[in-house]
């Protein structure tokens, strides 16, 4: 497996990473500990050394597996982990994001145990908390770091003025956004031009568009009950008809390659900047497989150029996110106190 370098921090991880959330969370379907701890340790036999988890999902189990699933490779992996939800602890009721420094050091002091380790590689802000000023919450984990607590920080879906007053306080490593072809606001709303500028390296989340970018699905597709893609717009049937031309793209280019639909995503995203790491997740070792190839894949040019003309003549239809999701990106924090 090839690696990059997470912008001009240093950190450097697999050029492909692995979103360990759908092991158990989030998509209707889960895998069992057990299943789930060794679909991880296929990955690292594979070359993978980046797995990002987060305190919220599950909430807490998914860190549980991850952290069982890497102790034995601890000195060969970068784990990343995130805070920045309230979590009721008795109950798991999720309340709501909160970024209050007391909150920070909770949630970070429950990941290294979930985890197993002592320092946690990379710690982001899952989501913007617009009632703290990100000084306070830079703060926070510029203090954890000296601690030797946390090493790297990041943050995920911020607007653009917060990343850099944020950087200002403590350097951010890297950012956390959904980027795919079918998402492509770091593109259009600052955050690729700040990465530019600011050295930081970019890890999309969601690079195969939830599923949909592999080709596996059309507009008959259904999905389990609790599989949250049953709220988001971009999925509902007549979205997914128009959407599919976007597939066929791929799986066009990807004929001349040898390569699925899967694979052309991924690898133009990983031609969009050196400092690239898409993670993305699954629940089945030959997806991982599949996921992984894309690193061998390189488009010429003109492959590129092609995807970028026929690209802008598709009309993606409808939303990433439902209304109250999609409300909590790209937002700004409080001023800095006075």
């Amino acid at each position: 497996m090839q690696t990059r370098k997470l912008g001009s921090s240093g950190l450097e991880v697999s050029a492909i990473g692995f979103g360990c959330m759908g092991i158990n969370f989030s998509y209707g379907t889960s895998l069992s500990k057990q299943d789930g701890i060794e679909l991880i340790r296929a990955a690292v036999d594979r070359g993978v050394s980046f797995f990002d988890t987060a305190e919220v999902y599950g909430p807490f189990t998914n860190e549980e597996i991850v952290g069982e699933a890497l102790a034995p490779v601890r000195d060969q992996v970068v784990i990343a982990t995130k805070f920045g939800f309230d979590i009721d602890f008795a109950t798991r009721e999720n309340r709501g994001v909160s970024s209050r420094p007391e909150r920070i050091r909770q949630a970070v002091e429950g990941s290294l145990r979930r985890l197993r380790i002592e320092t946690i590689d990379l710690l982001y802000q899952h989501r913007v908390d617009p009632a703290v000023p990100i000084e306070d919450v830079a703060g926070t984990v510029k203090e954890l770091i000296a601690e030797g607590k946390v090493k790297h920080f990041g943050m995920s879906e911020p607007g653009v003025a917060t990343l850099r007053r944020a950087h200002a306080v403590l350097p951010v490593t890297t950012l956390q956004n959904e980027y795919s072809l079918w998402t492509r606001g770091p593109e259009t709303n600052g955050i690729l031009a700040a990465c530019d500028e600011l050295g930081i390296g970019l890890v999309p989340y969601s690079p195969l568009g939830k599923g949909f970018l592999t080709g596996a699905m059309n507009k008959d597709t259904t999905f389990g009950a609790g599989d949250f893609r049953n709220s988001v717009p971009r999925f509902a049937p007549e979205a997914l008809e128009k959407n599919q031309a976007l597939v066929d793209l791929l799986r066009r280019v990807g004929e001349a390659h040898g390569a699925t639909p899967a694979q052309i995503a991924l690898a133009w995203l990983l031609a969009q900047r050196p400092y690239i790491v898409p993670i993305p997740g699954t629940t089945k070792l030959h997806r991982l497989e599949e996921n992984l190839g894309a690193a061998a894949v390189e488009l010429p040019d003109a492959d590129l150029r092609e995807i970028e003309t026929a690209a802008a003549q598709i009309h993606i239809a409808g939303e990433r996110y439902a209304a109250p999701q999609l409300a909590m990106v790209g937002r700004d924090a409080a001023p800095a106190s006075r």
